[in-house]
């Protein structure tokens, strides 16, 4: 049984109830339902608590993905005690640092509206990102992709969730901005986000719903990777 992605929904949801499946060879906890993001799309796996219901907590160290029905795996700091099988637990995610990589990931999708480029890599943190482009012999000018990311923040853009079939996104190839990693399939639908009327792309991540959540970021530095690849580093401003 696949565990129920609560997040895809609501990025917001800092508790939810559940109960554990199983425990994995690893001594990855398996959930029916949860709230932690497993590390992907350039996005660090939640950490955060499963609290039982005798009122002892479970440290959760990294959320991953694991394979077949594992799509979610819980994994425990070093130490702790798992939990039995059918134990009910509630999943609580440290949200002030989910909050940032909500923050970070929008707003790499900012950056990535405003060069004009192929996407070849990312990498969100919670205080430092940075994404990659394909950029050939064009250069790149970190106070204007500072400004216009920024002008984007100010005028608070709302974010969507939608979906689209394979066969839709096959008609539309050009909402794939990255090069190296094709969205995933095989469900049936894909999720897209959407900010305001400036960027569409399939993405898995989690969002704040609006662009002035983020506040003012810096570009930090751009950095040559290679012959064509371009690195844009960003911060958050304050």
């Amino acid at each position: 049984m696949l565990t129920e992605e609560v997040f895809r929904s609501d990025s917001y949801l800092t508790e939810c109830e559940a109960t554990v499946v199983s425990i994995n060879a690893l001594g990855g906890i398996v959930l029916d339902r949860t709230n932690f993001y497993p590390t992907g799309g350039g996005q660090p796996g939640d950490t955060g608590i499963l609290r039982l219901a005798d009122g002892s907590e479970i440290t959760i160290a990294t959320t991953v993905k694991g394979k077949g029905d594992e799509n979610v795996v819980h994994v425990p700091a070093e130490g702790q005690t798992a939990p039995s099988p059918g134990s009910q637990v509630t999943a609580v995610v440290d949200w002030d640092r989910r909050y940032l990589h909500m923050q970070m990931h929008t707003a790499l999708h900012l950056v990535c509206s405003v060069v004009p480029a192929g996407v070849t890599g990312n990498q969100i943190g919670a205080k430092k990102s940075r994404m990659d482009f394909d950029m050939g012999d064009e250069k790149l000018d970190k106070e204007e992709i500072a400004a216009s990311v920024n002008a984007l923040i100010d005028a608070d853009h709302p974010t969507y969730i939608d979906y689209i079939t394979d066969e839709e996104l096959d008609a539309q190839p050009e909402i794939i901005p990255t090069m190296s990693v094709a969205p995933p399939r095989g469900t049936g639908r894909i999720r897209l986000l959407k900010i305001g009327e400036i960027d569409l792309q399939p993405c898995g991540g989690t969002h704040v719903s609006r662009t002035g959540e983020i506040g003012h970021i810096r570009a930090t530095k751009i950095e040559s990777k290679g012959k064509r690849n371009r690195r844009v580093s960003i911060a958050f401003a304050d």
